[in-house]
């Protein structure tokens, strides 16, 4: 009797690390590229928002995330705030070091990186290059992930589109869906990004109608999203506008989804001015899988 006990404590607790080991969160985060001067002169500055940003990472427990508009040494100050992550990624300017990223950071005790690698958003997509009416080269890193617990493999798609292009956008949809066609054979995909815009637009309504990727914020089970995900330093702005994406294949439920409208405060004396880490909010996703 005592050994059959036994036995099924045993394999409850077996079964709850399974569980867990089954969960994570993944997030999407335009940082705001460093400008040196002119986010500092209004008191957003890289060096007083990053501390900021990696400490609201860690309180709310990232464990993948895509970035946006970083620039090396913005990735470099991150990495070296966030013990036990890495990234990867290449600059869109020469694909190397040089111009804006779209890295994707993760935590090495949780993942391994399998495969790894880059393209433009553009007819060219194997070297730097603006594509169809874009005025700004874009590209999309890519990483095949394996959980280290588990075994469990995924790939990770990371982007950040056009401002401009509507054609750009839309073909940038169609050519996310083409590669996840071509390169996965049919593994689960995540695909996080700053699309530049909303719910309501053509690129957007490729994605979340292809019945291949579904938008966390609709499927989610619990949903905490008051406000849109770009806030321009804007305390006070009110938008239902989210431009700032995670989609997912139908290998994952997502348990919880949150737009994080996170401040804090600079202080002037016996005054305060509330702010944000970036004029972006981070979007983030507790999800499970079946394996």
């Amino acid at each position: 009797m005592r050994k059959n006990i036994w036995m099924a404590v045993i394999c409850l607790f077996a079964g709850l690390q399974a569980s867990m080991a089954q969960r994570f969160t993944v997030g999407t985060y335009n940082l705001r590229n460093d400008n040196n001067k002119e986010d500092a002169a209004n008191g957003n500055g890289w060096q007083t928002r990053y501390p900021v940003i990696t400490n609201l990472l860690r309180f709310h427990g990232f464990d993948i995330f895509g970035t946006q508009e970083g620039m090396k040494h913005q990735l470099e100050n991150l990495k070296d705030s966030l013990p036990g992550f890495a990234y990867i990624g290449v600059g869109r300017d020469d694909g190397k070091e040089a111009g804006e990223h779209s890295a994707i950071f993760y935590n090495t005790e949780k993942f391994k990186v399998m495969q790894q690698g880059n393209f433009w958003l553009s007819e060219v997509e194997d070297r730097p290059n603006k594509g169809w009416d874009a005025v700004l080269p874009r590209i999309c890193t890519w990483g095949l992930f394996k959980e280290t617990r588990t075994g469990f493999t995924f790939y990770m798609f990371n982007l950040h589109m056009d401002h401009i292009g509507v054609k750009a956008r839309a073909e940038s949809a169609k050519l996310i869906l083409k590669k996840i066609k071509e390169m996965t054979n049919g593994r689960p995909v995540i695909l996080t990004g700053d699309f530049n815009v909303d719910q309501t637009s053509e690129s957007y309504k490729l994605l979340a109608t292809s019945n291949v990727l579904f938008d966390a914020y609709e499927t989610t089970k619990l949903r905490y999203a008051l406000t849109g995900s770009f806030n321009a330093f804007k305390p006070n702005l009110a938008t239902t506008s989210r431009i700032d994406h995670i989609f997912l294949t139908k290998d994952f439920t997502v348990q919880r989804y949150g737009i994080l409208d996170d401040t804090y405060r600079s202080k002037d004396g016996d005054t305060g001015t509330a702010r944000m880490p970036s004029d972006h909010f981070p979007v983030m996703a507790d999800v499970t899988h079946g394996k």
